[in-house]
């Protein structure tokens, strides 16, 4: 992922040496921003870590040079990832886009006069489902449909990953609806990160049309989903549902009591067997209960 920032942000960074590099945020006119396994921390030139006032501010050269790198000069043929507010680089880190948008006919057609980016490491955790993994493939090689639940950056689209691989390599024939391009990671279609030997991903699909995609071409046993939560998902694990097909999702919330007074989740969470809360308490990835909410097995 560093290769693509600019040559000095680059040597700064090296310098600091983070051993759990999570983002590296480059804001213009404005100081270099990393995150670790600590916490946001602000860098010196000399990759020190330091007070904003006395760290290394962003210049206008530094981000265009990574632009450049990060689009292989070619803005314009990222021009459709772009629209989606972000960038995947090779290995399926991502960059997330901020600028000013640009509309025509009511559609947002590009980003322009860019002002900040911020690289995600894209990082897969081997057996970060192992400690759930009996408790979703029960007995007889049956598959409870789960839920994951966590406040944002606390592991997972992680742990999904990794229960997706999991449970492919099981033997089931897995779908993963990447709408986000996060779970899989995809680089122009082939998945960056381990998903299973028996996975298909539709990379960039919006859940509806990856559901009727799926249950019409793939035939999966489990389908999985990032980020359930609006209104329309009841309708679309309603279909799957009915086509006996289980689903493994994953949800932003605190706990399940919190889940079940949302507007949405009546119908959303009647399909679910399991529940898993996550937190941050020890580290992202904190699995603090794994709750039977519904099935018969």
């Amino acid at each position: 992922m560093l290769n693509y920032l600019s040559p000095v942000l680059r040597g700064i960074v090296y310098q600091a040496s983070l051993s759990e590099l999570e983002e590296v945020r480059i804001r213009l006119n404005r100081p270099l921003m990393v995150k670790d396994g600590s916490g946001f921390l602000f860098l010196s030139a000399m990759g020190v870590p330091s007070a904003p006032q006395y760290s290394y501010i962003v210049t206008k050269d530094d981000l265009e040079r990574t632009l450049q790198l990060v689009t292989d000069n070619s803005w314009y043929a990222w021009e459709q990832e772009i629209q989606g507010g972000y960038l995947t680089l090779p290995g399926g880190h991502r960059v997330g886009i901020g600028g000013q948008a640009v509309y025509s006919g009511g559609q947002l057609k590009t980003i322009k006069n860019i002002a900040s980016l911020n690289f995600r490491q894209a990082r897969a955790v081997v057996g970060a489902a192992d400690p759930i993994v009996s408790r979703v493939m029960a007995k007889g090689g049956y598959i409870r449909s789960t839920l994951i639940v966590s406040p944002p950056g606390c592991g997972k689209t992680t742990l999904l990953r990794d229960l997706t691989r999991q449970v492919a390599d099981f033997g089931l024939q897995v779908v993963v609806i990447d709408e986000r391009s996060e779970i899989a990671s995809c680089y122009l279609g082939v998945p960056q990160l381990d998903v299973g030997v028996q996975t298909d991903v539709l990379d960039g699909y919006v859940k509806e049309i990856g559901v009727y995609h799926a249950l019409r071409g793939l035939s999966p046993q489990v389908v999985v989903t990032d980020e359930i939560g609006h209104g329309g998902d009841a309708l679309i694990l309603s279909e799957l549902a009915r086509s006996g097909v289980k689903v493994i999702a994953t949800c932003h919330g605190d706990s399940w009591e919190q889940l079940k007074g949302r507007s949405w989740s009546k119908e959303s969470l009647e399909m679910f067997e399991l529940v898993v809360i996550l937190s941050r308490r020890q580290g992202p990835g904190t699995i603090e209960s794994v709750l039977r909410v519904g099935g018969s097995t």
